[in-house]
């Protein structure tokens, strides 16, 4: 579990991010949404530590990363995994050596050990037979989930995933994201999801925070969402003519059940 408490982040006196506090939870999908420029991303940065907030806590199973050195810090990296929106793979690498890398950065295990985890890490992500590809021999879908494997590959408690939707079409998207949640369940992780796309929300959103100029602005599941009544968060979900027509719908039935229960 990470718990972000009372975090206050400013640049060259404008503040980022305003008091915001949050609890994300194991085996969930912890998404956080906005529009650009609301302060999402540079609060994913101060979560694993690539910036450092001006005050609060960042508790990593009660452990305070804000109070941390650097070797503190590097050992709790590497109880991280990251998913990063252009997958990061290396070119001169084929899928089986990019998942290895880390594993041959970090663990002890031997060679024998290290390839048989990467392996694993493929098969998962249904890729057993690619390892061997290089990734401009692979579709875009293909490498999210060879970077998917090489982010879960030192079997981290705690998963960090920006935009892992970006460049994919709407059903490999809708793939991604089944994959990074059932991965989720399965190994008890902590995942944070930075993402654009509402069809994640609405798929995946086991807890959603949505922020906006800075400020935690709404806080919910995918089933609340729908039915918000803050217009900040329903004027950014319901931008699109399917989205709002979802919601029109849900309000409709909702008005036949009242109608149901008073005959």
């Amino acid at each position: 579990m990470i718990e972000v408490k009372n975090i206050i982040k400013s640049f060259e006196g404008r503040t980022v991010l305003k008091n915001i506090s949050a609890v994300f939870e194991n085996g969930k999908t912890n998404l956080i949404i906005g529009r650009s420029g609301s302060g999402k991303t540079v609060l994913i940065k101060n979560i694993i530590g690539l910036m450092r907030p001006d005050s609060g806590q960042i508790l990593y199973d009660g452990r305070d990363l804000t109070s941390m050195g650097k070797a503190e810090l590097k050992a709790l990296r590497k109880e991280m995994g990251m998913l990063f929106q252009g997958s990061a793979l290396f070119d001169s690498m084929t899928v089986l050596e990019n998942v290895m890398f880390p594993l041959d950065m970090f663990s002890n295990d031997s060679a024998k050990e290290r390839r048989k985890r990467a392996e694993f890490c493929l098969e998962r992500v249904n890729l057993a037979d690619a390892g061997h590809l290089y990734p401009s021999e692979i579709s875009g879908g293909m490498m999210k989930r060879a970077a998917i494997a090489r982010a879960i590959s030192l079997n981290p408690q705690y998963l960090f995933c920006d935009e892992p939707n970006s460049g994919l079409d709407p059903k490999t998207s809708l793939v991604i994201d089944d994959l990074i949640h059932d991965i989720t369940v399965e190994f008890n992780m902590t995942t944070v999801i930075n993402t654009h796309d509402m069809n994640s929300v609405m798929n995946i959103g086991d807890n959603i925070i949505f922020i906006r100029e800075g400020i935690k602005e709404w806080e919910g599941n995918k089933e609340q969402v729908i039915t918000s009544d803050n217009k900040a968060l329903n004027d950014f979900i319901f931008a699109s003519d399917l989205f709002r027509k979802v919601k029109e719908v849900e309000e409709e039935e909702l008005k036949e059940g009242h109608k149901g229960i008073n005959n």
